[in-house]
């Protein structure tokens, strides 16, 4: 690799070439701050935060975008770079509301926080505010752009990354919000819920519905139980909420928190996660020995699901009819262990603890109300069960480790790893190929679905059969893949799609990490990690093997795919417009 010379602060250093000023700084050990800056992203230099000097230029200049050259001489921290970020500070703050006490961001604001570093405790510039209107008509979330820098991250990722491009800069000069196409709701267009926009958002500008309130009243009512699912990927990403390091499992103080906050009773999404697995197994297996519909694609993702709604509805009928985990552990709960526990449907309250905004807009879906009321009640995010268990008094570090209640609290680790890109694949392929062959597979790691790449491709004989398999997270790979689907190019027959980067480890509700550590750690592979790390331990890793899921076959639905099952596990699908 060819090498560049240069000098950052009198300190001679060398830095691959091509290498922008804000890249070699960090191979310098020096944080140039920044507001815009997503690597690969949004690299646009339109913040002016990250500015700095060069000798020889007539002015400063963005280090996020401006290549370093051989015996360049750069200033990270002169007094003009640091008046020039200050200024910058200021004329953002003189067009932004400051009430940083009730902000949800208060305490994670990037804006904030540079504030602090460079001494800016209000502007200098006051005057007229651009105008703007909160815009509630999404199911999961909030816009409110009197709090918008105009950073564009939002944008970038809608567009770049979740091939959506629903949201975007409208009007100029002053004028300038982020906004949709006419200043429609958020509600009134093509969006997916997916969430991205506001994991990047570095202020409190994006937010998600805040729904802790609802569950503390659901808890007070002495007439309803009360019962919580978590996701496997909350696990992995509940602690940074309070100060673990990413990729840390934190699952028995999760659960601690959980019945100190007072739920009746604590279970896991992940006994739903194997129980999609045996509906959807065995409605691949049906279709691949009868002739069904191939490739059949994956529907654990309700951004994914929405995505296909509105860009690919020819691709409905390819989608599995099973209901996303958190889905079927509701219609279960409310059926099965209502009876089995003498308990009224009505009476009972199903929050789902997710790391995914689109969870909101999927509880209200038509056609996931088994028990004729919501299959799940209320939906939080990782987030806001961070803020929930801090709202109780709850000292999360201090909480012994506790386990999840049974029987639906029983999981394998096949369940688990639902939640990194390709656990879905991996674990329906465990029970697919021992279903298919009648033998016990020797190896159950399926290494070459594993791992953080938008797409991974993978084809193994099973019993006799040539099975392609493919997955792709994060929706600009979707729309590559299910593009080849369409023009014939690819022929594959089970597919995985996570509307999430990475899977819902990514999550657009999971906690939020500024962008320089977005920019300089993969942390869907630490979240991850936790994942297949609880799955190499587990007892029991293959979702057909779980014993409370035999039970739950034995003694009310049957078997897989019976008509019991289908009336209460799986759902349909509607084409909606652009």
């Amino acid at each position: 690799m060819e090498m560049v010379n240069i000098k950052i602060n009198g300190v001679a250093i060398s830095a691959p070439k091509g290498s922008t000023i804000l890249e070699a700084a960090r191979i310098a050990g020096i944080e140039i701050p920044t507001l815009c800056f997503l690597k690969e992203i949004n690299e646009i230099g339109a913040c002016r935060i990250c500015v700095v000097e060069v000798k020889g230029a007539r002015s400063l200049v963005a280090s996020c975008v401006y290549p370093i050259a051989e015996g360049m001489e750069i200033v990270t921290n002169s007094p003009k770079v640091l008046n020039s970020r200050k200024m910058t500070l200021e004329l953002i703050l003189s067009n932004h509301k400051k009430n940083c006490l009730s902000c949800v961001r208060s305490g994670n604001c990037e804006l904030l926080k540079l504030c602090h570093d460079l001494g800016v405790d209000d502007s200098r510039y006051d005057g007229e505010m651009t105008e703007t209107e909160i815009d509630d008509t999404s199911a999961h979330m909030i816009r409110d752009n009197s709090k918008c820098i105009l950073c564009r991250r939002c944008a970038a990722v809608c567009e770049k990354v979740q091939s959506v491009g629903v949201i975007g800069p409208n009007e100029r000069g002053f004028d300038t919000v982020l906004s949709t196409s006419f200043e429609c709701g958020l509600g009134e267009t093509s969006c997916v819920s997916c969430g991205q926009c506001i994991a990047v958002c570095p202020t409190g500008a994006l937010r998600e519905k805040d729904n802790v309130d609802d569950v503390l009243a659901a808890i007070a009512d002495p007439n309803k139980t009360v019962i919580v699912q978590t996701a496997p990927a909350v696990r992995a990403g509940l602690g940074e909420c309070f100060g673990y390091p990413i990729g840390t499992d934190v699952e028995g103080k999760m659960v601690a928190a959980l019945r100190r906050v007072g739920f009746d009773k604590v279970f896991d999404t992940d006994f739903g996660a194997d129980l999609t697995i045996m509906e959807e197994a065995h409605e691949f297996i049906e279709r691949v020995k009868n002739g069904g519909k191939l490739p059949l694609i994956t529907s654990c993702s309700p951004g994914w699901v929405k995505y296909c709604e509105h860009y690919f509805p020819e691709l409905i009928d390819n989608l599995s009819s099973c209901k996303s985990p958190m889905q079927m552990f509701g219609a279960i709960t409310k059926t099965y262990y209502a009876e089995k526990m003498g308990l009224d449907a009505k009476d009972i309250v199903v929050v789902a603890i997710m790391p995914c905004t689109a969870k909101k807009f999927e509880i209200g879906r038509d056609d996931e109300d088994a028990a004729g009321v919501p299959d799940v009640d209320i939906a939080l995010t990782t987030r806001e069960l961070g803020r929930l268990i801090q709202k109780a008094g709850i000292k999360f570090t201090e909480l012994p480790d506790e386990e999840f209640d049974q029987p639906l609290g029983l999981s394998t680790g096949a369940g688990v790893i639902f939640g990194a890109t390709g656990g879905v694949m991996e674990a329906a392929l465990r029970t697919a190929v021992e279903t298919l062959t009648g033998e016990e597979l020797k190896a159950l790691d399926f290494n070459d679905v594993r791992g953080t790449d938008g797409i991974k491709e993978a084809s193994y004989e099973v019993a006799g059969l040539n099975v392609k398999v493919a997955v792709a997270s994060g929706l600009v790979n979707a729309k590559e893949i299910l593009k080849k689907v369409e023009s014939g190019e690819a022929d594959y027959q089970f597919i995985e799609i996570m509307g999430c980067p990475g899977g819902c480890v990514n999550g657009g509700g999971q906690p939020q990490q500024p962008a320089y550590i977005r920019n300089t750690v993969d942390i869907r592979a630490e979240r991850a990690k936790v994942l297949y790390n609880i799955d190499a331990n587990m007892p029991i890793r293959k979702s057909h093997e779980n014993p409370a899921i035999k039970e739950l076959y034995a003694e009310y639905l049957g078997e897989p795919g019976s008509e019991k099952a289908h009336h209460l596990l799986h759902t349909t699908y509607v084409k909606r417009g652009l």
